[in-house]
């Protein structure tokens, strides 16, 4: 993990046009760097309103596209209706002279069109990021329709709701593809802190912004990460969107500085960059911010203090959110440890040797530089945070699992550990027991996902078919023509893998986790035509539409192909294909003795990375379908026994729940939502 190449261009066409002016790069807009609780407070307030960079997008010429009213744009749609009230606020245009000229409206928290200029300026910041690190244009997750077969339809734009509840909630919406933002009235226990009674909007919030967009987008690359199957399913989800949420705070440079500075250097120590939500977390009647990655608040005291990673708590935590905080703690303290090495030699020159700094204010020189060094840290680990989802399997995705996909996602692009990132990561996730399951040392080498080595025989029937289309990965025009393709692609090999290619690919299914054989009890096959009947028995078809299921297969699904084109420090390039199969078994289960039993999907399958140059298979992520332990796993978690709890309190409401990140964030701080 080193200095990395910036793989796309924030702009694909910034030259001239026609001899006219060049359009700009990037559209400027003021916003909050955390939320309007800080701009109050005089220490604070002097860094709280940032001006975010965003892609430019024109103003929309004789029936082009472009950047309406709204905003909408090419990601996202931006509407603003208050159900509560009954009432629609107009819409912002940034394309107004008066507007564009001031670098966006002012910071406003009783101005409706600067509420959507915040939800737009951020959730861009947050695609960017991952278009950046993971080497492609971002998708949303597909709609799915049932007009005379199933089949998936293209999500052009997430809808983003800034006033749609008025409660003390925000949440991404998978059945909607939208974003949903509340407000709601500060609560009277701390007067001195904040106005009691006074509008809380979420919509005001960097960080809830940023979380719920990382929800939307990481349901676009793996939507079967909320299926409930173990207790870090949707603590993994929680967890990678505050990871996402807290890195972007390093990208600004004038609140690094200040903090730096507030700090001497010393990150490690009760600090803003590494609280999340605060004044949402205030309002509800928190000491301090809604999540702290390395710190508390002593409810007692009301001094904060910092962690202390114990190993067991992994063992024993259940709530997802608090779960989900000992992942993220595990990742911020890799981030700590690179930035302490990139900086130990600053701070002993700073020290004649001693590595101590002396008492007083920093050098601003010193501050400019270990922001610096801050700075790139939090992008490198961002950056392979985000990475490292083309190296999770597509389903039951664990903590350890991610540790593995980090770590090979790192491998990747960058082999040369020489500052010992790699090191630091692992380090991070031992001290709060998080391991990997079936791997015999915490060795780089062994958490690497394995490579696949040797003969690929079993997979060249498919390398084959793929062959022909590999230059279709290599330039896309937009994100239709992304999914359009992919969609094609990815129908026509289910296609042939069902009416030909299955009877040569049996040893490639061993590999993949799958089966093309009636070899497993529950597997699904049938010849009918798909309806919305069969559809709610899960029944899995090509992304052509057509039926998926001949006689003598079971049923599988192809569930998405991502391509990937990413640069390391040393200039080498990765062309991959990242395929996710997934297959499913019908099972019976009496949940307690007496009961009726009922039916549940056990899912396999597997995350294959597939080298465009050479047409070998790289990686096979791997859950068996044929995996006995995990099912019997996945059925004790069902009985709500894994937890101890009798019915598995959290997970039984959020369990095909069609909102479950609504009832998940509506749970922060109640032992039921």
């Amino acid at each position: 993990m080193d200095d990395e190449v910036n793989n796309t261009s924030p702009n694909e066409k910034c030259e001239p046009e026609n001899g006219s002016t060049p359009r700009p790069v990037y559209r400027k807009l003021r916003g909050y760097a955390f939320d309007p609780s800080l701009s109050v407070h005089l220490d604070t307030a002097v860094i709280n309103e940032i001006t975010y960079k965003v892609e430019w997008e024109e103003k929309p010429r004789y029936g082009s596209e472009g950047l309406l009213p709204g905003p909408i744009g090419k990601y996202i749609e931006v509407v603003d209706y208050d159900p509560a009230s009954g009432s629609f606020y107009a819409p912002v245009d940034l394309n107004d002279p008066h507007i564009l000229a001031q670098d966006g409206l002012p910071p406003s928290e009783g101005n409706p069109q600067f509420h959507q200029q915040m939800v737009y300026a951020v959730t861009m910041t947050t695609i960017r990021n991952f278009e950046r690190a993971l080497g492609r244009p971002a998708l949303w997750a597909p709609r799915l329709r049932i007009d005379g077969g199933i089949r998936y339809e293209f999500v052009e734009r997430l809808r983003v709701y800034p006033h749609a509840l008025r409660e003390a909630n925000a949440y991404y919406s998978p059945e909607k593809k939208a974003l949903l933002f509340g407000y709601f009235p500060a609560s009277f226990e701390s007067p001195e802190r904040y106005l009691p009674g006074g509008i809380v909007f979420s919509c005001l919030s960097h960080d809830i912004i940023a979380h719920e967009t990382t929800h939307a987008l990481l349901d676009g690359m793996h939507s079967r990460f909320t299926e409930a199957n173990h207790r870090d399913t949707y603590a993994f989800h929680e967890a990678f969107a505050d990871i996402v949420a807290l890195f972007q705070h390093f990208s600004f440079p004038e609140v690094l500085r200040h903090q730096i500075a507030r700090t001497r250097g010393n990150l490690a120590t009760h600090n803003l960059l590494g609280e999340l939500a605060q004044q949402f977390g205030e309002a509800i009647g928190n000491y301090g911010a809604l999540r702290d990655a390395i710190g508390e608040v002593d409810k007692i005291t009301g001094k904060w203090k910092p962690h202390d990673p114990k190993p067991e708590d992994y063992e024993n935590t259940t709530e997802p959110h608090a779960r989900g905080a000992i992942l993220v703690a595990a990742v911020f303290d890799a981030f700590l440890a690179i930035y302490k090495s990139r900086v130990a030699d600053l701070l002993r020159i700073a020290s004649s040797g001693t590595g101590i700094l002396q008492e007083g204010e920093l050098h601003p020189d010193l501050v400019n530089r270990l922001a610096s060094e801050a700075s790139k840290s939090a992008q490198h680990v961002l950056n392979v945070c985000i990475r490292a989802l083309d190296y999770c399997p597509p389903i039951d995705i664990n903590f350890g699992d991610y540790l593995r996909a980090i770590i090979t996602a790192d491998v990747d692009l960058v082999p040369d550990d020489d500052r010992g990132y790699r090191i630091a990561f692992i380090e991070a996730f031992r001290r709060r027991g998080i391991y990997p399951r079936d791997v015999r040392t915490l060795s780089t080498e062994s958490l690497r996902w394995p490579l696949v080595s040797g003969s690929q025989q079993f997979f060249e029937p498919l390398a084959e078919r793929l062959r022909s289309t590999a230059n279709d990965f290599t330039y896309f025009k937009s994100r239709r023509e992304v999914f359009d393709t992919t969609e094609k692609i990815g129908g026509e090999l289910n296609d042939w893998i069902v009416s030909e290619g299955h009877q040569a690919l049996k040893k490639f299914g061993k590999i993949a986790g799958i089966t093309f054989e009636f070899n497993l009890p529950g597997l699904r096959g049938s010849t009918g035509k798909a309806n919305a009947a069969n559809m709610e028995t899960g029944l899995e078809e090509s992304a052509s539409g057509k039926n998926a299921v001949k006689k003598g297969v079971p049923k599988f699904q192809i569930h998405s192909l991502r391509p990937a084109r990413r640069v390391g420090p040393d200039g080498t390039a990765l062309n991959q294909l990242i395929i996710s199969l997934i297959q499913s078994r019908d099972i019976k289960d009496k949940t307690h003795p007496g009961e009726k039993s009922s039916t549940f999907k056990f899912r396999g399958g597997s995350t294959l990375v597939l080298d465009l140059d050479t047409m070998k298979l790289r990686y096979a992520i791997t859950k068996d379908i044929a995996d006995e332990a995990r099912l019997e796993r996945h059925i004790q978690f069902r009985r709500g026994m894994i937890d101890g709890s009798p019915r598995a309190t959290y997970f039984r409401h959020l369990r095909n729940a069609a909102e479950p990140f609504a009832l998940l964030h509506r749970s922060v701080d109640s032992e039921v939502p």
